[in-house]
This record gives C-alpha cells, structure tokens and sequence, in this order.
C-alpha cells in the first residue's frame, strides 16, 4: 500500500445506520500512516444507531439526519458536508438510498460498500439470497455510488467460498469481515488512481 506521509489528509464523511462495525474499522484505519482520509464527521439516519458511539468515543463530529421529508433531509445534510469540507463519503450500512441530485452534487466522491459480488444480488437479502441459488462463492464489492442502486463503477472485491455447513448468518459475519479488510484497501486504491 501507498504510504501517504507528508500528504495532507481528505475529510471524510461515513454514513451509517446501524451498528458501525464497518465505521469502527474505518477510524482504526484512519489512525494508520498509510490512510489517506481523516474522519470528521459520520452522518446516521437512525438516533439509535449504535455506530454513533464510535464517533463519540473517538470526538468525531456526528450528526443524525431523520429522513421524513427527503429535501430537508439532504439539504441539512448538503450543509454539513460543506461546513467540514468533506472530500469523500463512504456509504458503510446507510439504508437510505440519496436522490439523484444529491449524488450529483458529489459525482466521483462517494463510495459503498455492498455485501455480494457485483453486479450480483443488488440490493437488500444478499446472503439469504446466495445461499437460496446454492452460489459456491460470495464475497463483498466496494464500489463508486451512481443513480442506480449497486451499480457504480467497482472499485475492488473480494471473495470467499461457501462452505455447506454456511446458512445466512454465518454467512453474513463471514463477508462482514472482509469488509472491514477491504474498505480501507478500496479507499487508498481509489484515492491513489486520482
């Protein structure tokens, strides 16, 4: 991996809805030489999301946007993002899909990462899914957002075998710790090719 000392870091922006273990493993990347971004502010659309505690107890600015009126909702988050100057989102279990004109106005700016092999089970019950079509091969994509749901530009994957003994739950931890291995690998190959 690409060292990136002496280069100023981008402000990031994580957006969550849950939990927060892809959140957790981001600002444990963050701490390293080689990242290229500094988190400063993580977004939730959920009060309750556990995720938020992470930025709490690491003094990262968060702010929960509740999406009842979906303007109002991405004009206050529109104003966040300006005021941190953030230069990168990383969509990391948000469960809100951004309109059009949102991902617009940051074009080539934000990533997702998605727990299948895309273009492969877009969307939502990927696990319960792949094991339904008796798929030999799983895996997690991290990919540039677009106005079609999971269908951006992939950045990277990578992949794992389904054992027999797999079901969706342990499917899904299985794939969950590839995530936590290949967001911050996607980030710093994605920033390098900038």
């Amino acid at each position: 991996m690409a060292k990136f000392i002496g280069k100023s870091k981008l402000n990031a922006a994580v957006f969550i809805s849950g939990r927060g273990s892809n959140l957790k493993s981001l600002i444990n990347f963050t701490k390293k030489k080689l990242s290229p971004i500094k988190i400063v502010l993580v977004v939730s659309n959920n009060k309750e999301a556990q995720g938020l505690n992470y930025a709490k107890i690491n003094n990262i600015k968060n702010i929960v946007v509740i999406y009842k009126n979906k303007l109002k909702a991405e004009k206050k988050l529109l104003g966040a993002l300006l005021k941190y100057k953030i230069r990168l989102i990383c969509l990391a279990g948000f469960m809100k899909i951004l309109s059009k004109k949102f991902i617009l106005k940051f074009e080539g700016k934000i990533l997702n990462i998605h727990p299948s092999l895309l273009p492969n089970y877009k969307g939502l019950n990927t696990h319960r899914r792949v094991i339904e079509n008796k798929e030999k091969f799983t895996g997690c994509t991290v990919h540039l957002v677009n106005s079609r749901l999971d269908s951006g530009k992939i950045i990277l994957q990578k992949k794992i075998k389904i054992l027999r003994k797999d079901n969706e739950n342990s499917l899904a931890k299985k794939v969950l710790k590839l995530e936590h291995q290949l967001y911050p690998r996607a980030i710093v190959k994605f920033l390098s090719s900038r």
